[in-house]
């Protein structure tokens, strides 16, 4: 799988401030039911994964894993990143065909 279309579309729904980031944050959004689709790093803690998959599976929204934490965070220009929250209908649909 490419994953360069992914990291360049998830670098402009940053831009659009359509992304959110972090374990606390992403979990909130879940909760709040207003995240679309989460995405996770391949290389995320078993803990955090379980966590991150229960609240997903609860709440009904969509999780995928795609790439290193390395890789998500340098897609949006930032630090790694392990975990982030698409909050576009639009951005979660595309991001979600091109993952499969």
């Amino acid at each position: 799988m490419d994953l360069t279309k992914v990291y360049s579309l998830l670098g402009i729904a940053f831009r659009a401030r359509k992304l959110v980031t972090g374990e606390e944050l992403v979990l909130k959004e879940v909760r709040r039911q207003k995240a679309r689709l989460v995405i996770i790093s391949e290389d995320i803690s078993e803990k955090t994964e379980k966590t991150i998959r229960n609240k997903c599976q609860y709440y009904d929204v969509p999780l995928v894993k795609a790439g290193a934490r390395e890789q998500l965070g340098g897609a949006i220009g930032k630090d790694a990143r392990a975990i982030i929250a698409v909050m576009d209908k639009g951005f979660a649909t595309k991001l979600a065909d091109l993952l499969g």
